[in-house]
């Protein structure tokens, strides 16, 4: 049974380095949800002063990186008392600040990488520590400024260019497995999607570079292996508080154990992103998932 017809604003674009991502996240939103019959405006807050379209119902985020994903627009919206779409502005805050999620994680017991958060360009090689590293900015998504250390020689390097884009890093261990990310949408998982980069490793370039990466989903595991790396998937998005939909990004050892990088509380929703692809292996086609998202949103209303 579907909603009545909405007046529904996406929010897409924004201030971050993750603008253009997210401004193609936007676009496909707005037209799935204009294809089920819903009157749909599209709010750009790349600067301060905005306003939502007059008798909006609900907000559709499909703002990525800083901003829109680090609690700042969920708690203008709280202010304004309009439902919006995934986590609230607590959850989105803590998911987005990978050091906070990683404390989280280790709290709940959920399986992460040994990390150090670092703060200065100075910064020594680590004692008790050998390559290969990685470091990425603390606050940043879609792997911005993400690096990787394999010989100490590149450390230098390596942590000043990570901190050109946050005035913190997490150094972590590299982890050796097969890539993947889980969807959770409702508070349950959807099946696994492995990415596999042609070249390299899966950093922005990867991502966003048509045919540079193949996807497989449902990933092929194991039964057992599989509903490890799902409730390593969940029990993140809870250590973070997390509600209605999320993408949690995790390597698997050879062994089968899971290691969970992060939580993307805001995941890219292009029809080609992997949380609609995770969807469509479950049998929720893109335009359904988007409606789903919204309802979910809605459901908080009546409650």
């Amino acid at each position: 049974m579907r909603l009545a017809q909405l007046k529904i604003t996406v929010m897409l674009g924004g201030p971050s380095a993750e603008r253009e991502v997210s401004l193609n996240s936007g676009a496909a939103v707005a037209a799935a949800l204009r294809s089920l019959g819903h009157t749909v405006a599209e709010l750009d807050p790349r600067a301060a002063g905005w306003r939502l379209a007059s008798g909006t119902e609900v907000v559709f985020l499909a703002l990525h990186g800083t901003y829109g994903e680090d609690g700042t627009v969920q708690a203008e919206l709280d202010k304004l008392g309009v439902p919006y779409t995934g986590c609230d502005a607590e959850a989105s805050r803590v998911g987005f600040d990978k050091a906070l999620t990683k404390q989280r994680c280790v709290r709940e017991g959920v399986p992460t990488a040994r990390s150090l958060v670092l703060d200065t360009a100075k910064t020594p090689w680590p004692m008790g520590w050998n390559p290969p590293l990685v470091i990425k900015p603390v606050r940043q998504g879609s792997s911005v400024g993400l690096q990787f250390v394999e010989r100490v020689e590149e450390w230098a390097n390596a942590l000043a260019e990570a901190l050109r884009h946050d005035s913190q890093v997490l150094m972590e261990e590299k982890i050796s497995g097969r890539e993947c990310t889980v969807g959770i949408l409702d508070n349950q998982p959807l099946p696994i999607v492995e990415v596999r980069p042609k070249s390299g490793v899966y950093d922005y370039r990867n991502k966003y570079t048509a045919g540079a990466t193949e996807y497989s989903c449902p990933a092929a595991f194991a039964d057992s292996t599989t509903r490890r790396v799902q409730d390593a998937a969940l029990g993140a998005f809870r250590a973070i508080g997390g509600r209605d939909y999320a993408r949690v990004d995790v390597i698997v050892r050879p062994n089968g154990e899971p290691v969970v990088l992060e939580v993307n509380s805001l995941p890219g929703m292009t029809e080609t992103s992997l949380l609609p692809k995770a969807a469509a292996a479950a049998g929720i086609g893109y335009a359904e998932l988007c409606q789903r998202m919204v309802e979910l949103a809605l459901k908080r209303t009546k409650n």
